[in-house]
Order: C-alpha cells, then structure tokens, then sequence
C-alpha cells in the first residue's frame, strides 16, 4: 500500500488552530487555497473574492454536517477573518461570495507567536535514570534482556518531585473569544453608526441591542446592518413622519430586515444615488420609447403606394 495520499490533503497550521479553533483553521485554509491558489472567482476592488455552494463546500468537507459548516463559516465571519457579500447585481442570484481578511490580529504570525511564547509552558529537561527493567522478547523466547541506560554523556538527575499528579497539560490550548462577547461588539458598532448618522442617542442597552444581535446571529455582518441604515437615512430624510423609524427595533426587526437589505444592496451597487435621483433612475430603466402610429396603407389595398 502506497504511503502517498491519494486526493490533496488540507493541512493546517497549528498556530492558526490555536488562534480560531481547529474547524475554523480547516475552512480558513481552504478559502486560502482558492484564493491563492486556483484563478476562480472575481476580482472586486483590487480583491479577489470565490465562491461555492454549500453542498460544493461539503464535498471538500465529507467530515461534516451542513449545519458544522454554516456554524464554522458564520463564526469565522463574526471573528472578523472571512468577508462574506453577495456581489451580484440581480436581486435573484443570492450566491455568497468569499475572501479572507489578511488584516486580522488573529492571523497575525508575530501578534500569534507572541500570544503563545507568554502563555506556554515549555517541558523541562529532566531525566530520569533508567532502572533495570524486564522485557520478553518479541519472538517468544523465555529468556529476559536487561535494560539499561548506556549513555554516559547525558546528565541525569535524580529528583524526589512526584511528577504523575501533574495533569495541567504542558502548553495550554489559546482560549477562544466567546461569541457573545463578538457579537455584542459588533452590534455596538451598528448601534454607534446609527447614532452617527441619525443623530440619535440611543444607549447600549438590551432593548437597543437585542435585534442587532439577533441578525448579527443569523449571520449577516456589520456592514449589511451599516449599510440598511444609510439607505433607510436616504430614503426618509426629510420626512419626519418616516424618519421616526429610524429605530432599531424598526431598522433590524425579523420581518423587514432581509427587503431593506436587498433594496440597501441594490442601492450601493448602483453607486449610492441621492434620494432626488431616485424617480429619475427608475423611469429611466422602466422607460420604453415607441414611435408613431404607422400610417401606412398596406399593400393590396386601394391607396397603397406601389
């Protein structure tokens, strides 16, 4: 049997593991592989971005369930390391596009390495000495070998210390950020963007958090909760009777999230136009132009000309 595997292992760095968890370093590493790797997908703005469905994902994980891989993918977007956007301009094609933020503290080798030197213990070099010890022999002899220890360049040194209750492991696994806490940032930077650009004051309180974090959950990112709140600042500036709901439990509620989103998407994809611009665009796309009636006479009929 060959030692060679047969299919391209995905093989992951221990580091990363330690910093964002082992699933996470799995899919991280294969995001990493087509976007360096491989010319598929698109380029945005200078940044390549590629996507696969989730049952094109689950084939390059047979090891796990659809529902570990949307957990792993939307905890990798909460960490801040995997972009997630639907670049596509038709409202129908809701296909999930993917990049990798190379800017993240947690992908950072140096911050990483450092993280690691403070907080892992290095196994000490104490050994030993060998007593005699008894061992059969593999092919079924009676007879014993004597064991012993024959290097005499090695320092040993005896110790009285009881090393078999040590059970704290050698070098501890990096803890992780819990979710709630990334949550909870992120939809403080949502409700401070809103304040920003609303003039509102609204505080952090549960009241004015609980829908951001909800959608936040679902896996939408901060930028799309960002981007809702422009458009809907666009759409009713200027009206105070709609600018009144520009609220979070308006804003972000489970019902009329994901239509403001699509709108807030379509918006930004055509260049973010001011609200007076609006009625121009859409007669404009919606515009057919005919010409006049066909005064015609057909031929065959009296009056045609020839």
């Amino acid at each position: 049997m060959s030692l060679l595997m047969p299919s391209r292992p995905i093989v992951i760095n221990p580091d990363l593991a330690c910093s964002i968890g082992l699933n996470e370093a799995i899919a991280l590493q294969q995001v990493n592989y087509w976007l360096k790797e491989t010319t598929s997908g698109l380029e945005r703005d200078g940044v390549r971005w590629i996507y696969n469905t989730n049952e094109q994902w689950l084939e390059q994980f047979p090891f796990w369930s659809e529902s570990t891989l949307k957990r792993t993918f939307t905890r990798l977007k909460n960490l801040g390391v995997l972009k997630v956007e639907q670049l596509n301009k038709s409202q129908r094609d809701m296909t999930n596009y993917y990049t990798i933020n190379y800017e993240s503290e947690l992908l950072d080798e140096v911050k990483v390495t450092k993280w690691k030197s403070s907080n892992c213990t290095l196994p000490s070099a104490q050994n030993e000495p060998m007593d005699e010890v008894k061992v059969e022999r593999s092919n079924g002899s009676k007879r014993t070998a004597l064991i012993r220890s024959n290097c005499t360049d090695v320092h040993t040194e005896n110790t009285t210390e009881n090393t078999t209750d040590i059970k704290k492991p050698i070098c501890p696994v990096a803890p992780q950020p819990d979710p709630e806490v990334l949550i909870t940032d992120n939809a403080i930077l949502v409700l401070t963007h809103l304040n920003q650009v609303s003039g509102s004051r609204y505080q952090k309180s549960k009241t004015s958090l609980e829908n951001i974090r909800a959608r936040l959950r679902e896996g939408y990112s901060v930028h799309d909760l960002q981007l809702v709140i422009d458009l809907k600042h666009e759409h009713w500036s200027g009206n105070d009777d709609q600018y009144q709901y520009m609220r979070p439990e308006t804003l972000f509620g489970p019902k009329k999230f994901e239509s403001y989103l699509q709108s807030a998407t379509r918006w930004e994809s055509k260049g973010r136009p001011k609200r007076q611009d609006w009625e121009g665009q859409r007669n404009n796309s919606s515009m057919m132009v005919f010409g006049g009636p066909d005064k015609a006479i057909p031929a065959g009929f009296r009056g045609a000309k020839p």
